[in-house]
């Protein structure tokens, strides 16, 4: 029998992962957080590790370092699960050694088990594939590798009904546990986000910034394997803005904490709204980003390719307007300061167009003019972002405003 080991400190999703690979036949153990794990590790010397990468005490990152020190563990296969938007964690989880890395809010029950069984399955024909460093790093156009595309795979999941059982089992558990826990959860992700607003200090905000992320984090891996994607990228990448204000408190200003108010806000509509297993196509949208500086229209486009958005960019105004009359777009970026026709100006003529009165505006300015911004006139816009930002920031913006669309349509 192989055994398994599970370190996830969220307990509904790690109880859900071991009820699952029980079931499956497998003999596992859970852990949540790196010091029991890496104890449990040393003891129990199992033939596969699935680790979170976001874990109290120590993290994935220093248990998978450790492992990988360790002449008894070297060469044990472990499964990352990574948040799809903190790209750099992937990087270093790849180097550190991890085998296979899984983004949290997209993979399915169905996928995790086969990437068990193939993995097991490639371990014991080739154990020396799993050496430290030898995996190569994945294609840098996706934030998270895919998983691989598995053959038939060996074991008990080989059986297409048993399989499709268990999976619906799975599921249907994690949701029902899902909208039990939405009150609760609402409630307390609002209270989270009350208590940093009013929070005062830079030492209590980032208190409150720990607490919140907790929240958020724990509500990402529970949506994304209960189906409900929009809930759970959307949850992704407030928790990616959130870990990167943590690690660095400087970026914390009147800009990123709008940003954050704006995505749990959404967050919390999408969570009231959406009732049942839904998919995330935005990849067909249409954005246009309009700012007469280069390296700025770079960096807000770099920034949506992290959620796998593309975008036309111009750098006037008037060529925006000419792109706006000939076709409809569903988001559009705008800096406020041009020289010819300014943001403002375009944004009153682009809300004369009938295919445009409805359009997200986010008007780019400086940081500095941000509050000044806020304060005045939109100018028929919908939201702002101060300047510099962070490409993070300006990713959860273009979800929020894109997931805003899609619940006013009815899509």
């Amino acid at each position: 029998m192989k055994k398994i080991l599970i370190i996830e400190d969220d307990q509904v999703v790690g109880n859900a992962f071991y009820n699952h690979l029980m079931a499956e036949g497998f003999h596992v153990k859970s852990a949540t957080d790196g010091e029991s794990g890496l104890k449990i590790m040393l003891e129990f010397k199992p033939d596969l590790l699935l680790l979170d990468l976001i874990l109290p005490r120590k993290s994935g990152l220093e248990v998978l370092q450790q492992v990988r020190s360790d002449a008894s563990l070297f060469r044990t296969p472990v499964v990352v699960f990574t948040n799809a938007y903190q790209s750099n964690m992937v990087q270093e989880a790849w180097k550190v050694g991890a085998t296979k890395c899984l983004s949290k809010s997209s993979f399915t029950p169905r996928e995790l088990l086969e990437i068990v069984h193939l993995t097991l399955r490639e371990d014991a024909e080739d154990p020396s594939q799993f050496a430290p460093f030898s995996q190569p790093p994945e294609p840098k156009a996706a934030p998270v590798p895919a998983p691989p595309a598995a053959s038939e795979p060996s074991g008990p999941a080989a059986s297409n009904d048993s399989g499709t059982d268990t999976d619906f089992v799975f599921q249907a558990g994690l949701r029902k546990n899902y909208f039990e826990s939405r009150p609760a959860t609402l409630a307390a992700m609002r209270a989270a986000l009350q208590s940093l607003i009013k929070a005062g200090s830079e030492s209590n905000q980032l208190q409150e910034i720990q607490a919140l992320y907790r929240r958020v984090h724990a509500l990402a891996g529970t949506a994304g394997l209960a189906g409900m994607v929009q809930v759970a990228h959307l949850a992704s990448a407030i928790e990616a803005l959130l870990k990167e204000i943590q690690d660095k408190p400087a970026n914390l200003n009147p800009s990123t904490l709008r940003t954050i108010a704006a995505g749990v806000d959404t967050l919390a509509r999408l969570f009231e709204t959406v009732t049942e297993p839904d998919s995330l196509n935005l990849y067909d949208v249409k954005i246009l980003v309009v700012d007469d500086e280069e390296i700025s229209r770079r960096a807000i486009s770099y920034a949506l390719e992290k959620a796998g958005l593309q975008s036309t960019n111009v750098d006037s105004g008037e060529a925006a307007y000419k792109l706006l009359v000939d076709q409809p777009f569903d988001l559009v970026f705008l800096d406020v300061d041009m020289p010819g026709m300014s943001g403002f100006e375009l944004c009153a003529k682009l809300r004369g167009m009938p295919a445009h009165k409805k359009t997200p505006v986010v008007f780019v300015t400086a940081l500095s003019d941000f509050d000044h911004r806020t304060s005045s006139t939109m100018a028929g816009g919908n939201d702002f972002i101060g300047k510099p930002f962070l490409f993070i920031e300006l990713t959860v913006k273009g979800l929020i405003h894109l997931l805003r669309g899609k619940l006013l349509s009815g899509k």
